[in-house]
């Protein structure tokens, strides 16, 4: 969800520029900067269309562009939308139900009472606070084909998954042109494939939370996705000196209380990866290594904790090629 995982390490990238330099593209969409760089004689074809999807999508998904089905539907209560839009309202539902409700997309009207992500956040009086809560859950949230219904007050924000969607339509695209090797960073949502021209695979590093000018450990990753949510990347500060950070708890409507700094998931879907990491960060850390365990291994998960450690599930334990010094690290059992 969050822009916590440092996009690709700059020596990974151009450690091969003697001998195939890669295509490049930058963009601003979905409130966040993304970079695309790909290897292979399409490769700048391949990243132009890749840039439109994503513009695409976000014309179609986002909460705040008025000719979204989104949008509309926030305004009016019902729309009728994409069979595409439909398909994500439903999949969010079952991240949602598949998470105890910590992942949740109608906890937009929270997030407004909040206005962390603005220029004007504030702290909401308890009363406030109680009074949207009976709005939050998926139930309040109903699929007719590609007709949708909320109830009374509820609004839905696909913020938490919409980039982990462009990654995976992202790859979709970039499987239909002759690309040997690509990585995308869409504000933190990171999708690696193929390999460099050197035959590598890409070094992917996960943000220290403590300092944002460095990297807690690198990842050796290829054909992945990774997301990365943590409460760092935004909060605001009141006049008492107390840190609101952005990720809130659906069943409290307050801000995250966690003993996780970040949480890392990766895996072969990014929509997954993206509502998983934010729900996992919620949980706390006993709560999200169960939930891996239960989840038979479909993702790796990479947790930093507050007591200074990092946690790594063993399908990871051969792709990490650099250790940050301050942090103990230790393998998920089983």
């Amino acid at each position: 969800m969050c822009a916590a995982l440092a996009a690709l390490l700059l020596c990974g990238l151009t450690a091969c520029g003697k001998t195939e330099e890669p295509a490049r593209q930058d963009i601003f969409a979905m409130d966040t900067y993304m970079s695309l760089v790909a290897y292979g004689e399409d490769g700048q074809e391949a990243l132009a269309a890749a840039a439109r999807e994503i513009n695409r999508l976000e014309q179609e998904l986002s909460r705040t562009v008025s000719t979204s089905y989104i949008y509309k539907l926030n305004e009016n209560g019902s729309a009728a939308v994409s069979e595409e839009t439909a398909n994500l309202l439903k999949n969010a539902m079952d991240y949602s139900a598949a998470t105890g409700g910590l992942f949740d997309m109608t906890v937009a009207p929270l997030v407004s009472l909040w206005g962390i992500t603005t220029d004007s956040p504030r702290v909401p009086s308890r009363s406030e606070i109680d009074a949207l809560l009976p709005l939050v859950g998926s139930d309040r949230v109903h699929l007719d084909g590609q007709t949708v219904t909320l109830d009374a007050g509820c609004a839905v924000d696909l913020g938490g998954i919409a980039k982990g969607y462009a990654s995976d339509r992202v790859a979709q695209v970039l499987k239909q042109y002759a690309v040997t090797g690509a990585a995308v960073s869409l504000g933190g949502n990171v999708y690696v494939c193929g390999q460099k021209p050197d035959g590598t695979a890409w070094s992917v590093a996960v943000q220290d939370p403590k300092k944002t000018d460095a990297y807690a450990m690198t990842l050796d990753l290829t054909d992945v996705f990774a997301v990365t949510s943590g409460g760092y990347q935004r909060y605001f500060t009141d006049a008492d000196g107390t840190v609101y950070q952005h990720i809130l708890d659906p069943r409290t409507g307050y801000p995250a209380q966690t003993d996780l700094l970040s949480v890392t998931v990766i895996g072969q879907n990014g929509t997954m990866a993206d509502a998983y990491s934010t729900a996992l960060y919620v949980m706390g850390e006993q709560a999200a290594c169960d939930f891996w365990r239960q989840s038979g291994g479909a993702f790796d998960l990479v947790l930093i904790t507050a007591d200074g450690r990092v946690l790594y599930t063993p399908g990871l334990a051969d792709h990490i090629s650099q250790k940050g010094a301050d942090y103990d690290f230790q393998e998920v059992p089983a």
